[in-house]
């Protein structure tokens, strides 16, 4: 097993967090969705404490929130001390309702409405990341009917491959996010914000990609920025107090995946930003980072039941269970990694070679293929792991199937995050 939170009991079943997974199934049913909370404060603390030793003054990591949303999880980010980032009004909503100063909040994407930028000024938000120059001409209309001068970041694009997977590649010069450096269009951006009366230009903004493992494309994006910085300096006075360099740091959902330090790598990024900015001459700027995925992915893990076994000889295997691309659909997606267990039956000799599929009335809906499980029976109980980043939040009710509950899992308790959808609310939005 690839988690320090994992055991096996003495009745064969699989424990998360010191917990009988099987117990938690019973009590909360199934699909079940649980997350660690202590894998989450100190993941949090790791980033914090990290980046206070090895980064300049004022730097420090911000909750990339879309990687799961919900009010639990900003509560304990305020009382992290995290910034967040969100990408859009509902998740600030969220933010807000749940007690979060909006002002350490940042707003990102690509595509903000009028109404978005008005909803997040009202809610005090604290900076935006503006993509794009029609978003600056409403960031800035907007900020002069409300009376203030809005902080930005501008988004950029350093032209960095990290060689992730091409759907979650972000940092290219053709990608949709940000403005090119290469193509002399960051400049430009750069330019007419310094030119805006009601925008206060911050910094810069990169996001090169997701599950990276390695500190070196992080570094070069880093080099690449300051060098912008320092250009941008020397050729329109104006330096910028604030780089924020993503997010991206891998987490592993295998164990074929490798290993990763997030403190290691904060600090060789630390000794590069050192270095270069003594080379450029350069004041460093503080430094802005955006854990999402590493925060909370390895914290989660979500339980299904079986509801049947089919054998197709000479083709596959396949094991049924009562969830599927409703709740998880990053298989569907882009054939993403997990590691599936049967935690009902940890001890049993694991000689079932088959796919897990999930129970949505689409052929593409499976979790994982090539399993290697105890031959399972109706009732038994499989435990998917790494499930705590881009699964709940990307969770639909696609035919019409309820969103499983959130338990938060603590030394002392666990309890209720979000409870299960009932079929009423199905109906909710429904005239």
């Amino acid at each position: 097993m690839i988690y320090k939170n994992l055991a096996v009991n003495a009745a064969g079943h699989l424990t998360f967090a010191g917990y009988d997974t099987v117990t938690l199934a019973e009590e909360y049913g199934t699909p079940l969705m649980l997350m660690d909370e202590t894998v989450i404060r100190n993941r949090c603390r790791e980033y914090r404490n990290a980046m206070a030793s090895c980064l300049p003054e004022g730097s420090m990591p911000l909750y990339a929130s879309k990687a799961l949303s919900l009010k639990r999880i900003y509560e304990i980010m305020r009382e992290e001390q995290m910034g967040v980032d969100v990408v859009s009004i509902g998740e600030l909503y969220t933010a807000v309702q749940a007690g979060f100063p909006a002002e350490n909040a940042y707003f990102h994407g690509n595509s903000k409405t009028d109404a978005d930028i008005r909803f997040a000024m009202e809610q005090g938000i604290g900076h935006f990341v503006c993509d794009n120059v029609d978003e600056l001409n409403a960031i800035n209309a907007e900020a002069a009917r409300q009376g203030i001068r809005q902080k930005v970041l501008l988004r950029l694009t350093p032209g960095i491959d990290p060689h992730t997977h091409e759907k979650i590649n972000t940092g290219r010069i053709d990608c949709k996010f940000g403005a090119a450096i290469e193509t002399g269009q960051a400049e430009e951006l750069v330019v007419y914000a310094l030119s805006l009366p009601n925008v206060e230009l911050r910094g810069y903004h990169c996001h090169i990609g997701s599950q990276i493992f390695d500190h070196a494309p992080f570094c070069d994006a880093a080099v690449m920025m300051l060098e912008f910085l320092a250009d941008i300096k020397a050729r329109h006075g104006f330096s910028a107090p604030v780089l924020n360099l993503g997010g991206g740091m891998a987490v592993p959902y295998t164990n074929r995946d490798g290993s990763i330090s997030y403190a290691v790598n904060i600090r060789n990024i630390g000794k590069l930003i050192d270095e270069t900015c003594t080379r450029l001459g350069l004041e460093k700027p503080a430094i802005l980072l955006e854990p999402g995925r590493s925060i909370v992915a390895d914290a989660g893990m979500t339980v299904y039941h079986v509801t049947g076994t089919k054998e197709i000889p000479g083709f596959k295997n396949y094991a049924a269970v009562n969830g599927g691309m409703a709740d998880n659909p990053r298989y569907t997606l882009y054939q993403a990694e997990y590691t599936v267990l049967p935690a009902s039956r940890m001890e049993d000799k694991a000689d079932f070679l088959c796919t897990v599929a999930g129970s949505c009335c689409e052929s593409g809906d499976l979790l994982q293929e090539d399993v290697l499980l105890p031959k399972p029976v109706r009732g038994d109980l499989l435990a998917v792991l790494t499930t705590g980043a881009y699964n709940y939040s990307m969770a639909s009710n696609y035919n019409r199937i309820p969103r499983p509950p959130v338990v938060m899992l603590t030394p002392e308790t666990h309890y209720l995050a979000v409870r299960r959808e009932t079929l009423q609310d199905l109906l909710h939005c429904d005239l």
